[in-house]
């Protein structure tokens, strides 16, 4: 998607060989006309399935998650990091490690927002190693769900998380490929 790749090389600052912050439009600022394109070429790139839910990660991957629901007319599913006290009732958890803060927690989604009968595609913002993803997969297992895609804004391709979807025979739908990021230059693939 040449709109995204050109907002990375633009305000994406390589910080290291395996860290890239976007925080001024897509992470921390976040940049609405942008996301909105994102929204609308996941609707584009699913088109062929028949969701009827997205599930997303707390907090990056909620903006894009949402506007892809509003493009596609679906309800939109968070995992949350850590159980609320306001969560009661069933629920399905996994364990995540993070790439970026290098810790470990756990996810929980409502037992009543996920069934059986969901087809569900996953949205996030990045896909490094492809441990947040796991962790919804995860969470789809114990729910019953069905996965139709997994949509990712920015995939490192340099790194094993995609491949490791792909060799699970996932779909996964990536708007901006990383090459790498040799000396704070980016490539994309």
């Amino acid at each position: 998607m040449y709109l995204l790749k050109q907002k990375i090389l633009d305000e994406g600052i390589a910080i290291t060989g395996e860290i890239l912050k976007v925080d001024a439009f897509l992470n921390h600022q976040i940049d609405p006309a942008l996301l909105r394109e994102l929204g609308r070429e996941f609707a584009k790139r699913f088109s062929d399935t028949n969701p009827t839910k997205i599930l997303t990660i707390e907090a990056s991957g909620i903006a894009v998650a949402v506007m892809a629901g509003l493009e596609m007319g679906l309800p939109v599913v968070f995992a949350k990091k850590g159980k609320p006290g306001t969560m009661t009732g069933g629920v399905f958890y996994s364990n995540v490690k993070s790439f970026t803060k290098d810790t470990e927690y756990q996810i929980f989604v409502s037992s009543s927002y996920l069934t059986e009968s969901d087809r569900i595609i996953i949205i996030d913002d990045f896909l490094a190693r492809g441990d947040s993803i796991m962790g919804l997969l995860d969470i789809l297992a114990q729910s019953g769900s069905i996965l139709e895609g997994v949509g990712i804004v920015i995939e490192k391709g340099f790194q094993e998380g995609g491949e490791k979807l792909r060799r699970r025979g996932i779909r996964l739908e990536s708007l901006a490929v990383i090459k790498d990021m040799k000396d704070g230059k980016i490539s994309f693939c």
